[in-house]
């Protein structure tokens, strides 16, 4: 057996990795090695799962922030975006089409939006949960105090997404402004998870400065931190930011570490996600295939998704809900999967 099979089966069977075994998993080319990482990360997803895929219905309902993180096309420094909020009915008749596609979780996304108060928020909420009860609700609406993530959780939401970026922090300063610090990311997602929240953290991969040993900072972060979800994705530029230069994340080290991810915390609800895709016409088929179960088709209003530019050439960005939806079904029936219409909640042992 080669070291790179014996790392794997151990990750399987232990879920443990020292950092010295991830870079030689992150750069073996070793390619029957590589296909069994993948094949056990799959097997251990649909042993959990079965071949069911989850899909949550995306509204990106503002994209005004006040942060400036050098990554990202809605940062506040960047005049060339083109602002938009979406009102409490029009967050609503998506909500309302969804439903009626069969979605069956609602994900509010948006920068950090100052109009969007913690009142506007809570209302938005309890909007939804009081017309459709048997959804679950998840807000990523950034970094907030406690009494903040309280109040929506009173209000009925269930899940909140907040990636960590980096476990890093020399590396995390590299990414954002002086303002935000990795101290209180750590506390937010911290407080998510004490009032109860399903939460989740994640990062980009391939992002400036990104090493092997930040990546195991991250992979360390989430063994610790036993979030029920994690999405990661390639680091993709956006133009009209410091880092419009840098070269894009790769699909490979992306499958990879949604592979490492799956054995590493076989229970975690894994997105294969937008980012993925838009660097490959299959890059979400091969997410699954990597060991990820949950995909995001777009609720947002057409008009509005080509302004939500967190990365440059991000795809679906024309279609309907309904043809993103059944597209997406299609998709993933042909390799294997099928998409079911239900909250899709994290299964513990």
């Amino acid at each position: 057996m080669t070291r790179e099979s014996e790392i794997i089966e151990r990750l399987a069977a232990e879920q443990t990795l020292a950092a010295e075994e991830l870079s030689i998993l992150l750069t073996t080319d070793d390619k029957t090695a590589e296909e069994r990482l993948r094949s056990l990360a799959a097997e251990t997803a649909q042993r959990i799962y079965g071949n069911e895929i989850y899909i949550r219905g995306l509204i990106e309902f503002t994209n005004y922030c006040k942060n400036d993180c050098y990554y990202c096309g809605i940062r506040r420094s960047n005049a060339r975006a083109q602002r938009y909020r979406l009102t409490k009915e029009q967050i609503l008749a998506c909500c309302k089409e969804g439903y009626g596609l069969g979605f069956r979780t609602f994900v509010l996304q948006g920068g950090e939006d100052l109009y969007f108060t913690d009142a506007r928020i809570c209302e938005l909420v309890a909007a939804i949960k009081e017309q459709y009860p048997d959804c679950a609700v998840t807000l990523s609406v950034g970094e907030k105090t406690r009494e903040s993530y309280q109040a929506y959780f009173d209000a009925g939401a269930d899940r909140y997404l907040l990636r960590h970026e980096t476990a890093d922090e020399a590396h995390y300063g590299k990414l954002h402004p002086a303002e935000m610090s990795f101290a209180n990311r750590v506390r937010c997602l911290k407080d998510l998870k004490e009032i109860g929240y399903q939460t989740g953290c994640g990062f980009m991969v391939g992002s400036p400065h990104q090493t092997v040993e930040t990546l195991y900072a991250d992979l360390k972060f989430i063994r610790e931190f036993q979030p029920e979800m994690v999405g990661i994705g390639p680091f993709i530029p956006q133009q009209d930011t410091p880092f419009g230069d840098r070269a894009a994340g790769t699909l490979r080290m992306t499958l990879r570490l949604l592979s490492i991810i799956r054995l590493l915390h076989p229970h975690v609800l894994l997105p294969a996600t937008t980012a993925l895709g838009t660097i490959h016409p299959k890059g979400r088929e091969m997410g699954i295939l990597a060991g990820a179960n949950v995909v995001m088709p777009n609720l947002s209003p057409v008009n509005v998704r080509e302004k939500y530019k967190l990365y440059d050439n991000k795809i679906c960005t024309g279609d309907e809900a309904a043809e993103c939806r059944f597209c997406m079904q299609r998709r993933m029936e042909s390799i294997g999967y099928r998409v079911v219409t239900d909250r899709g909640d994290y299964k513990e042992d």
